[in-house]
């Protein structure tokens, strides 16, 4: 428009200045009166529409009381939720802290209000505001505010690089109204933000950044011992450090008849224990000191249960689909692309021809388990075959970016399992160890150039594992390398996988249904040298890049499904770990006077929040 001001009157500037106005179309409702939804999800419509009473697995008749005795292995040395260091607490984010956001385990990534009774985004997404409940209290009766919101975003991005990049995209959180949060986005269109944006810890602004009861200022930045004090249903009544912790039901509670807590938070106590030994923690099971019991061993659980309880019917065994139907698994022997010998492909190809799952599977685990071959395993998100249909258009336009075998040769795990086959494949490793510059020299594997041995460490958190691992060790040693195994206490592995101090680790990833920003965490390229990201492997490559681009930005299911397929094809291309097995199924134990709903819900087991206790009279 023109600068009017210059050249008329005043008067009269003012007087164009309103029919100008006068013209312009008017402000769009939208605008002035946000929509504000009681749900938001990543696939279709919410199941529950506004208003509504309860989750349908849920009980809502389960009686008040009694105590749940779990275990856990490893230790704890904090009760901090948000930071990157340290060994929180189990139990300490779920029960004493909230989320803006609620899962419900009968959906995929569906989410209700929790603290946030409502939430607001543009048609471009390009921001969300979260509108807090007013009767949303902490512990010591004050309200959740936005301030804590916003100091809350802050502190996670800033201490903890998992959540940094999970909101890499969300440029600013502020307080926008009376009980108002808005975070707004440096991109448009992802639809995935304002959901995830649901998920991380709320705190007490004012709680950290008061004094202890010694009276010293608390930080936030740092580990703590105090028991801390949140929103959520539990609070923490005692501990032994690194031992033991308790949880007490809060009467106080300001959620407790919450539509989506309606049911739930059933037990008075919760106590975890905490053991350094599993068959040690087994047998605290066995002896009835521990009420529930997840068994990862298919040799311990087809061999271990022939005891009293279990013959009587005081122990129940169950294996449960439910919590794994929405999830894709990817485990496996994970080499460090941060140290050199494992840069080249063919090693890393090389070394899955040693693995020898079939003797493994039936030798340890009784043919239980079967061999991953995606890294959404289990899932409609697994390629197979050659690529077909959208999913092979976009690979061609990555063509000169993607290795050539995908379009020409379908992925595959190498079959062992009996002599013959075993010879035929360690072959194949020694001839691509050959190809990559590697050479036998006397029973030893050697780099042909320097002459130094090709050596590596696989570093282990839990005596547990070593089951499995020994077995590809010894494979490897017929070829002539030096592996070895490397058990330490859970501090020191957590810290060291978190500065990428390894060789190989033991690793797995969890996928949803509806894959996103956590995918730049796992393979990104900005995640490679960033401290405590779950890209272990040490991947940097443009096409994977592009792919998880693609993914975020995907319009609709057909090209999110096709997208990922494309990117678990590429990722298995490039042989970037030795995938090892999973389950179809979770397998639990647990004493009789425990309840759970009759119907569980299909994506979960909502353990152990929508379980209860038979003896409610127990303190």
């Amino acid at each position: 428009m023109p600068n009017f001001c210059r050249t008329v009157k005043p008067g009269l500037a003012a007087s164009l200045l309103t029919a100008a106005l006068l013209l312009l179309p008017p402000a769009s409702n939208a605008e002035e009166q946000p929509v504000w939804h009681h749900a938001t999800s990543s696939i279709g419509e919410p199941k529950y529409k506004d208003g509504f009473a309860r989750f349908d697995y849920v009980n809502p008749d389960a009686p008040k009381g009694g105590e749940l005795r779990l275990s856990e292995s490893g230790t704890f040395d904090s009760f901090n939720p948000i930071l990157a260091k340290g060994e929180v607490a189990t139990g300490v984010s779920s029960l004493v802290f909230e989320t803006l956001l609620k899962s419900a385990e009968d959906e995929i990534t569906t989410s209700y209000g929790l603290l946030a009774e409502g939430i607001s985004y543009p048609d471009d997404i390009s921001s969300a505001t979260f509108r807090l409940r007013a009767e949303a209290k902490w512990a010591d009766g004050k309200p959740v505010t936005p301030e804590d919101v916003v100091f809350s975003f802050d502190m996670v991005k800033e201490h903890n690089p998992l959540f940094s990049n999970y909101y890499r995209h969300v440029i600013s959180a502020e307080k926008t109204g009376e009980r108002d949060v808005t975070f707004r986005f440096d991109e448009k269109n992802n639809h995935e933000l304002p959901n995830i944006l649901g998920q991380f810890p709320i705190l007490p602004k004012h709680w950290w950044e008061g004094q202890d009861a010694k009276g010293s200022k608390r930080d936030i930045s740092r580990t703590t011992l105090e028991p801390v004090m949140g929103s959520g249903p539990y609070k923490i009544a005692s501990f032994q450090a690194g031992g033991s912790i308790r949880f007490e039901l809060r009467d106080d509670y300001w959620g407790k008849d919450l539509n989506v807590n309606v049911g739930r938070y059933n037990f008075r106590t919760i106590n975890y224990a905490f053991f350094s030994d599993r068959s040690v923690q087994f047998e605290a099971f066995r002896a009835g000191n521990v009420d529930f019991y997840q068994d990862n061993s298919a040799s311990h659980w087809a061999t271990a249960y022939d005891f009293p309880a279990m013959k009587d019917g005081r122990v129940i065994r169950e294996e449960i689909e439910n919590p794994l139907r929405a999830t894709g698994i990817m485990q496996a022997f994970v080499p460090n692309m941060r140290r050199e010998k494992f840069k080249d492909q063919r090693v890393r190809q090389a070394l899955n021809y040693a693995f020898d799952f079939e003797d493994l599977n039936r030798s340890l685990a009784h043919n239980a388990f079967q061999r991953v071959d995606s890294y959404f395993w289990g899932t409609e998100l697994a390629s197979s075959g050659l690529p077909e249909g959208r999913e092979k258009e976009i690979l061609e336009e990555l063509k000169d970016k993607v290795p050539a075998a995908v379009f020409t040769t379908p992925y595959k795990n190498p079959v062992n399992g009996d002599p013959q086959k075993v010879r035929d494949n360690l072959r194949k490793a020694l001839a691509l160890f050959k190809e990559a510059g590697y050479e036998l020299k006397g029973s030893r594997l050697v780099n042909a150039k320097t002459g130094e041995p090709f050596s590596f460490e696989i570093l282990l958190s839990n005596p547990t594992f070593e089951r499995t691992v020994t077995p590809f060790v010894n494979s490897v040693r017929k070829i002539g390398i030096d592996a070895r195994i490397r058990t330490v206490d859970d501090s020191q592995y957590t810290n060291r996988v978190r500065s990428y101090d390894y060789d190989m680790i033991y690793g797995i990833w969890a996928q949803t249904l509806v894959p996103g920003n956590e995918q730049s965490d796992y393979w990104g390229s900005a995640s490679v040298n960033q401290p405590g990201s779950r890209n272990y492997a040490g991947i940097a490559d443009p096409a994977i890049d592009e792919l998880i681009r693609r993914i975020v930005f995907a319009p609709n299911r057909e090209e999110l499904v096709a997208t990922t397929r494309a990117l678990d094809r590429v990722l298995l291309a490039h042989h970037y770990v030795v995938p090892l097995f999973y389950s179809k199924a979770l397998r639990v134990a647990y004493w009789n006077h425990l309840a759970r709903p009759k119907e569980l819900p299909y994506y979960g087991m909502d353990f152990p929040d929508a379980w209860w206790s038979k003896n409610t009279a127990a303190k």
